[in-house]
């Protein structure tokens, strides 16, 4: 018995400092060899900070919008909304997003909203949306700017991420990095 017990404590020792101390400085000695020394993809624009790699609410017309979030894009606390699609409430949140997108988007037919603009992602916190989604934007934002949709078509094409290595993970664009490029447009 005092043998298991001796055991068992070297064996949390061990642990304890394997997984407190060994692993965190490992994880952080590796961030430093990110850019910006692992602290996000910091982007600045007219004297505010935000985070390419962090969702941001953009709600108004002349912006594309982006992800919805279980959170309010709350970073320090991310998660889903932990509610299947058998659950009403959940049902009636996405059915909100779905009437208030048409309702702004008066030439978008319901089956063509994509999924990503109506429904949060895993983390609630998701920086990106799929060519899709952000073109399917293109009439509300050329109404409230004043733009031409080549231009603004152009503008999705240039701010659109191919996948890591070419297959892994979806063509996505940053919304917040194509807000900033739609604001600085001439």
């Amino acid at each position: 018995m005092k043998n298991n017990l001796i055991k068992g404590i070297r064996m949390t020792i061990v642990l304890l400092v394997l997984f407190m101390v060994i692993y965190p400085l490992s994880v952080w000695a590796i961030a430093q060899l990110a850019p910006n020394n692992g602290k996000g993809d910091v982007v600045s624009y007219n004297q505010n900070k935000g985070y390419a790699n962090i969702g941001q609410s953009f709600t108004d017309d002349k912006f594309f919008w982006g992800r919805p979030s279980a959170v309010d894009y709350n970073a320090a606390g991310s998660g889903a909304s932990n509610k299947g699609a058998s659950n009403d409430e959940y049902l009636a949140v996405v059915q909100g997003r779905i009437d208030t997108f048409l309702l702004k988007n008066p030439t978008v037919q319901k089956s063509q909203i994509p999924v990503d603009l109506v429904t949060a992602s895993g983390s609630g916190l998701d920086p990106n949306i799929s060519v899709t989604s952000a073109k399917v934007q293109i009439a509300r934002v050329q109404k409230a700017r004043n733009v031409s949709e080549e231009k603004l078509n152009s503008l999705i094409d240039s701010n659109t991420e191919q996948p890591f290595l070419g297959v892994f993970g979806p063509t996505k664009v940053n919304v917040l990095k194509l807000n900033i490029a739609l604001d600085q447009l001439k």
